[in-house]
């Protein structure tokens, strides 16, 4: 039965505080009727015997102490899935379908008898099927360095005016599985602005890949809490896809910052005291229930992979927002201003990125025989030309001997050949590996001690 209430005790921004007088559910969808307003929709997120709070997902303009009714519909907010009529679409936070470039509602009839609540769980660590097939993204230093493992979560550490907008549209638009199985990209916009989201469907709809992708788009302009809600809503439609149609799921968040920082505006205005930087003591367990919807269930043929893209507050990879993702993820890639000054695409901070899974998934059967090999040799070449280089800036040219001047032109083309494509340019393995082996070739034999020499026998050529 449904519980009306009339009388609003205070009003804190998008909050409600009501006196407490039945017992009400966390997480529970209330409906708001006011005489002036159309119907809003709020949700409780804090509740104790006096009194309960709700977060209203629209603006409280309208809404006074005196003139609305509060319906509690004892339910929890839930998400209709279609098997079919997603696929190429856009939805806001609420699952509604929109025009991206009006942000006005669709007619959309999803044909779907499927309703989903949100709030999953995290994958059980029993139920997980350790990760073992490879996503091939067409970036060279993510396929060939940080390779992308299915059920992964691999985040992306960016920075103010980095080119993770580009990067994440050409993730969604070239990324494909090599086993030829049904593969969906869920891309999840959160707070991003209009110019960005408009931005991002139309290079979508150009891939000629729009079929496959269903996109989740929050504005800047929506209320928090519907910032709170959309990683979960896009998270839940990937559950459903992965696990009961079979199909391998890669799902893209951006940004994560965002969703922080609307935690955090949230966090505030329940009065809750503040952890680091301000940010709640639970950040890390909001992000890991998120995260952690990621991977492959035993006895189960679909699986989950998350890339969340984030954008650290003044590059510092300590600040709570991507030190707690780290701690969470299994691995990171991390962007580079030095490189992207020095107009490189994508500009990755080869050091400063692993992908900790990629071991046990690259090879003969995935990738090729040699792709450990080369992997291990390019980024111990790599480290040594950064450390030559700050030898250059002291002995200078001359002080340098054969072997540290070949190491320098090495990282040169390292930089310039192989972290270098273009936006649109999508390589798949072979090509990666092939250009891998132009770039080691500057190299004698001698300082290739990383390859197996099977490996140099077959593909080092003078």
């Amino acid at each position: 039965m449904s519980i009306i209430y009339k009388k609003i005790q205070q009003i804190v921004g998008p909050l409600l505080f009501l006196k407490n007088n039945h017992n009400v559910q966390y997480g529970e969808i209330v409906k708001i009727h006011t005489i002036e307003a159309d119907e809003k929709i709020g949700q409780v997120i804090r509740m104790n015997e006096e009194s309960i709070i709700i977060e209203v997902f629209e603006s409280t303009q309208g809404i006074s102490s005196e003139n609305a009714q509060i319906l509690f519909t004892e339910d929890t907010f839930k998400i209709k899935i279609s098997d079919t009529d997603m696929f190429g679409h856009t939805f806001n936070s609420l699952g509604v379908p929109i025009d991206i470039e009006t942000r006005n509602t669709l007619d959309l009839d999803l044909v779907s008898n499927v309703e989903k609540y949100i709030y999953g769980s995290p994958i059980n660590p029993f139920a997980r099927e350790y990760p073992s097939d490879v996503i091939q993204t067409g970036v060279s230093v993510i396929d060939g360095l940080f390779t992308l493992i299915r059920g992964q979560k691999l985040p992306i550490f960016s920075g103010q005016g980095l080119p993770h907008n580009k990067l994440a549209t050409q993730i969604v638009s070239q990324a494909r599985v090599l086993t030829g199985e049904p593969f969906l990209i869920i891309f999840c916009g959160i707070g991003i602005i209009e110019d960005e989201a408009i931005s991002f469907i139309n290079s979508f709809q150009k891939s000629g890949n729009i079929q496959n992708i269903i996109s989740f788009i929050n504005f800047a302009s929506d209320p928090i809490m519907e910032r709170l809600i959309i990683p979960r809503v896009a998270l839940t439609t990937a559950e459903y896809f992965a696990f009961e149609k079979e199909m391998h799921v890669l799902v893209i968040l951006i940004d994560m910052t965002n969703y922080a920082e609307a935690l955090r505006e949230l966090s505030s205005a329940k009065e809750e005291i503040p952890s680091r930087k301000g940010y709640p003591g639970y950040l890390y367990s909001d992000f890991a229930s998120l995260f952690e919807r990621t991977g492959k269930l035993k006895g189960k043929k679909g699986s989950i992979t998350q890339i969340p893209i984030l954008t650290m507050p003044n590059d510092d990879i300590s600040h709570p927002i991507p030190d707690t993702a780290g701690y969470i993820t299994e691995g990171q890639l991390v962007l580079s201003r030095r490189l992207h000054k020095m107009g490189i695409y994508p500009p990755f901070e080869v050091l400063s990125s692993i992908s900790r899974l990629m071991k046990d998934a690259i090879g003969e059967d995935t990738t090729r025989e040699d792709h450990a090999d080369v992997n291990s040799q390019l980024l111990s070449s790599y480290s040594s030309a950064l450390e030559t280089r700050d030898l250059l800036s002291i002995v200078g040219e001359d002080g340098l001997n054969f072997d540290q001047k070949n190491i320098l032109k090495f990282g040169d083309a390292f930089e310039q050949e192989f972290l270098n494509q273009k936006i649109d340019e999508n390589r798949d393995f072979l090509k990666t590996l092939t250009i891998a082996w132009d770039v080691l070739r500057i190299l004698p034999q001698n300082q290739l001690f990383r390859i197996h020499q099977k490996y140099m026998d077959k593909y080092y050529i003078e």
